[in-house]
């Protein structure tokens, strides 16, 4: 007699298909939230002033590229680096934390100028990023990112051990010794005798981008350029010759380097955009400290590299991430590159790491149009000298003598230890800090001051007191 009912074994694989369905379904779901991370980019450029570029109102260097995507997002006007030159700026910015906390001050000995123009014994200076620094590359490699590094480094000799799958062309020089082959401090082979680094450098970092398939990457885009030397590109100076100055910008041959960093950018957009990876792509694009006063200037801002006045720690910033960042945007809240770290973190939707501390703030709510970074100090701590000062720098001998600043609101504060020279500036009036006006505001003073004694005690930051023996005190 027949029945209706369905073999056994039929029950079962209809069962196993509707397992093995959902199992599918919800691995390819997995699959896509984890390609739904963002890619990150990080551009830091050397030693680029804050008017160094179309966006920032340059009417001598030209920055096509640069200026498009800026337009594409947020500009911010009063961004800033955490120190005024390369390497502590550069520890800052990858570490989420402020000098004193890395003991990067500078680059090289802080000993540096003459020792008998030298009041006190500055604070020692470290010159490598310690291993026990969680940097942001590491967090985002644990999070499974692939991650690359492209050009200057310069906090230890390979940042592969720091959390980078590729490296290309990064150690611990500083500078590149020549833009042209052989790259003489650089470890990247020149594919023809003429072939410029900044071009190379971009070459492979398309290759790398080109490599990631699906996956989600950061890629930290440092290029050498435009730090000294001044090589220019052969083939871009004739246009500078006669180009009319502009407020004092007028050297052909480093606009000729800043208008090849923009072409090199360029090509890294237009392979995004053609590879449909820009679209699902954040970028934030800052330089490390303020122009070189010989090379460039940054008017209405005073002085440049070295500088803890504004022209060597301001810095020309914008942020893109289509859809997310409103287009055509500009802040002026006081930004820092310490507030990368926790901002790539929130937009990768990554936990803060344990124990690990961070002194910036997530500017994701400004960049969303969501909300705003409220009052807060901005801090510099640089118990050092640097050399070379000019007519803008407190003096003619350094560019910084050992003391610390901080901004808040409109005023900013910088102490100098070694007389305990205190300047006042209300940038609001007086961007160009012409202007001290400690004397005719001692409550501003008083403020500020309690605040960055208090801040300094809080993360015990070193401040030289010894006499230097060999200090010869000018005469009057």
């Amino acid at each position: 007699m027949k029945t209706n009912v369905k073999p056994i074994h039929l029950k079962k694989n209809i069962i196993l298909v509707v397992l093995f369905s959902l199992f599918g379904f919800l691995i390819c779901n997995l699959v896509k939230a984890e390609h739904s991370k963002p890619n990150i980019i990080l551009i830091n450029i050397d030693d680029l002033g804050w008017r160094d570029v179309g966006f920032m109102g340059s009417k001598f260097y030209e920055t096509p590229n640069l200026d498009a995507l800026a337009a594409g997002g947020m500009i911010f006007t009063d961004a800033y680096a955490a120190a005024s030159n390369c390497a502590p700026s550069r520890a800052c910015l990858m570490s989420g934390q402020w000098t004193p906390r890395h003991g990067i001050y500078t680059v090289g000995s802080s000993e540096r100028g003459k020792s008998e123009t030298r009041k006190l014994i500055p604070v020692k200076n470290n010159t490598i990023l310690p291993d026990s620094q969680y940097i942001l590359t590491e967090a985002l490699k644990d999070a499974g990112y692939t991650t690359c590094h492209a050009g200057k480094w310069h906090l230890n000799e390979d940042p592969t051990t720091q959390g980078f799958d590729v490296n290309i062309g990064g150690c611990h020089a500083g500078n590149p010794g020549s833009y042209y082959p052989p790259y003489k401090l650089v470890p990247l082979e020149a594919p023809s005798e003429d072939y410029y680094l900044t071009d190379l450098v971009m070459d492979k970092t398309i290759d790398f981008l080109k490599s990631t398939g699906e996956n989600p990457f950061f890629l930290y885009y440092s290029p050498y350029a435009v730090h000294t030397p001044i090589h220019p590109v052969k083939s871009l100076l004739p246009k500078y010759k006669n180009k009319p100055e502009w407020k004092e910008q007028n050297n052909a041959k480093y606009a000729t380097m800043v208008e090849n960093l923009d072409i090199q950018i360029g090509r890294m957009i237009e392979y995004l955009e053609s590879s449909g990876k820009l679209k699902n792509t954040f970028i934030l694009f800052i330089s490390d400290n303020g122009g070189v006063y010989r090379v460039t200037k940054q008017r209405p801002l005073r002085a440049g590299k070295g500088s803890y006045y504004e022209g060597g720690i301001r810095e020309p910033m914008f942020a893109y991430w289509e859809g997310r960042i409103a287009a055509g945007k500009m802040s002026d809240e006081p930004v820092s590159n310490l507030d990368f770290y926790p901002t790539i973190l929130e937009a990768a939707g990554i936990e803060k790491p344990e124990n690990k501390i961070l002194d910036g703030q997530s500017i994701l709510p400004v960049l969303t149009q969501k909300g705003s970074l409220g009052l807060r100090p901005l801090y510099w701590h640089f118990p050092i000298y640097l050399e070379s000062g000019n007519r803008e720098c407190q003096d003619l001998l350094f560019r910084t003598r050992p003391g610390s600043a901080i901004r808040l609101g409109d005023w900013k504060l910088i102490q100098y230890f070694e007389n305990n020279d205190i300047e006042l500036y209300n940038l609001r009036d007086d961007i160009s800090e012409k202007n001290n006006v400690a004397v005719s505001n001692p409550e501003k003073v008083d403020q500020l001051l309690k605040l960055l004694t208090e801040w300094r005690i809080e993360i015990n930051a070193p401040i030289p007191t010894q006499l230097n023996p060999e200090y010869i005190p000018l005469s009057k």
